[in-house]
């Protein structure tokens, strides 16, 4: 699976980030879409395992006033651009998703689709 590898890559490099909007929107989709849910301690597991490793750009007025810059300059939708804030705040070079223009680049960010 691409999002394991890509997951992999971050822990054992110790170069990777993960936005703390993603970390809720992952389990959001866990708990109500998967075909077997999340149960609570899986989710437990996996945020003390992984996540908490990966998280360290915090929420912050300088993070949402950041995200809000970048929301008409861009034509971002909101939790877009907070994922985007935060991935430049932690000085990432390149911002994996699916959910922008591959090869868009923000401020010196690079958008890449995994997926595609």
């Amino acid at each position: 699976m691409i999002s394991r590898k890509l997951m992999n890559v971050a822990l054992d490099s110790g170069k990777g980030i993960i936005s703390y909007q993603v970390v809720q929107e992952f389990f959001n989709v866990a708990r109500r879409r998967f075909a077997e849910p999340m149960r609570p301690d899986q989710a437990e597991q996996l945020l003390s395992t992984m996540f908490h490793r990966l998280w360290t750009v915090q929420p912050s007025s300088a993070l949402y006033l950041r995200a809000l810059r970048l929301l008409d300059r861009f034509h971002l939708q909101w939790y877009d651009a907070v994922i985007v804030a935060g991935a430049i705040e932690g000085e990432c070079r390149i911002l994996y998703t699916e959910d922008l223009q591959h090869g868009q680049e923000i401020d010196g960010l690079e958008v890449q689709n995994p997926f595609l």
